[in-house]
This record gives structure tokens, sequence and C-alpha cells, in this order.
């Protein structure tokens, strides 16, 4: 108990990771049970009836259209500029995991016109997806411009390297600053790569695409993921409460009784 309470009043860990330090512990003690049995202290035995917290789960954080544009505005063009531009659009596009995206090399990138590109998710899982003309074009250009071969990396870094998740965050933060000058919402809170997978996931539910369809896009193990996306979609909600008929109801006049009026005639 002194531990759990150590991450959050001294580490500032949130409840969450509280709440995964604690399972990791009683993990190892039905491992100790298992492997000792009633050698096992009652002490220690006590670890597995410490409750985890309940949080408050927040809504996710999403990028509108709007902001995906003006960060792709503040992107220059120098080689990294058009690098870091390609490796926005890509997340847009795709809705993939930075991880995903940064693991590509050229000959994932399916078909000589660049349509399709193939990503290896969670579970070493792979799914095929397709890209918008824009995206196709720059892809091209990108990889006859840098000479890339099929086992080179599709995002390097000056080196010819796999750009790192670090880098990516250190670039995406820099495009950042730069368009909130335009787009002062950026400011507002953080920034991250996932969030503009979250973006591309509210797209698709807005076209009306089914959930089980986005949940295949984005690559998740159930299609209870993909639902926190409508739970955070205000305007599907609108929309929603919209095709409702209100019911009918009269405005109730106010009817004083003779006491009151009684009352105020005393005044």
């Amino acid at each position: 108990m002194g531990f759990l309470n150590h991450l959050e009043e001294s580490r500032g860990n949130t409840i969450r990771t509280r709440n995964a330090r604690l399972a990791a512990l009683r993990s190892f003690v039905h491992y100790l049970t298992d492997w000792l049995g009633p050698e096992l202290t009652a002490a220690t035995r006590r670890i597995l009836t410490i409750p985890f917290k309940r949080q408050v789960k927040p809504l996710i954080g999403f990028l509108t259209r709007a902001e995906i544009e003006a960060i792709l505005a503040a992107t220059d063009d120098t080689w990294t500029g058009r690098r870091d531009h390609l490796l926005i659009l890509l997340l847009y596009n795709t809705g993939a995991r930075i991880s995903e995206l940064l693991a590509l090399r050229v000959q994932d990138v399916l078909g000589p016109q660049a349509k399709q590109v193939e990503l290896q998710g969670k579970g070493r899982k792979r799914r095929t997806l397709p890209l918008w003309r824009q995206t196709q074009r720059l892809l091209r250009q990108w990889i006859r411009e840098n000479r890339l071969t099929p086992l080179m990396p599709l995002l390097p870094n000056r080196y010819g390297e796999p750009l790192t998740r670090f880098g990516a965050f250190r670039q995406i933060k820099k495009l950042v600053r730069r368009a909130s000058v335009n787009q002062p919402t950026l400011n507002q809170r953080p920034i991250s790569p996932h969030l503009f997978r979250h973006a591309s996931a509210m797209r698709l539910l807005e076209a009306g695409i089914a959930p089980e369809v986005i949940a295949l896009w984005l690559g998740h193990e159930t299609f209870n993921t993909t639902h926190q996306y409508v739970e955070a979609n205000l305007a599907m909600k609108k929309q929603a409460l919209e095709k409702i008929v209100p019911p009918k109801t009269k405005a109730r006049r106010f009817q004083p009784n003779d006491k009151l009026l009684q009352f105020l005639e005393s005044l």
C-alpha cells in the first residue's frame, strides 16, 4: 500500500498506472501461491485483497480537419519538411499507430503506383489499406527522389536509419508549434501522433462507415474498442437527437393560492 500511495502522491502517476502496477503485483502473488502453496505467508496473500481504484475514463481527444491542414501547411520544402509532410499525411490517411508507420519499408508500399500500404500491427497481424491519390503521388515522388530500394526504411532519419518514436514526436511538436500561430486551438492540449489515428477514425465514423469496418481498418482486436469514438462524437449525438421527436408539453401558468395572496397583500 505504501508503494501504491507513493506512485500517486510522490511520482504523480495516474490511477490507471497505479492499477496496472497492482495488477502486476497480484499476478506475481498468484504465481507464488501456485508455487509455494500453504507456505506462503498470510501477509503476502493479503495483496490479493487490495482493490483496484475506480477511475473516470476521459473521452478520447482528436484533431479537427482544420487543425490537421494547419499542421500540414507548417511543413517546408526541405528534405525533412517533405518527409514530415508525408508522415503526417500517412498518419491521417491510414489511421496507423506511429510504430506501424515507422516500421514501414519501401516494399510495404504495394504496386508501382503506390495505391496501397501494408501495415503490421499488434500480434504481428498484417492489414492492407488503400491510399488517397494525393498520398500516392507524394509517396512515388519521395521514393523516386531519394532512390529508395525495397528494403530501405520508408521514413528514414538523416542517417538513413528508420525514424525513431522520439524523433517523430519531436518533429510533430515543432510543426504544432508553427501551426498554432494560425490555429490557436492546437495550444490548448498536448498533441501526440495518436491523435491523428483518432482523427482518422472520426472522419470514417462521420462518413457513415460501420464501427465494425473501422475496427478492421484500425487493427483493433475487438469492436468494443471502436465504440469509444462514438462516445466522443458530439455531432453524431446531435444528429441522433434531432431524429427523436420531443414530447409535447404545455407551459403551466403559476396560480397563487389564497394564502399566498393574503401574505402578499399584508406586506
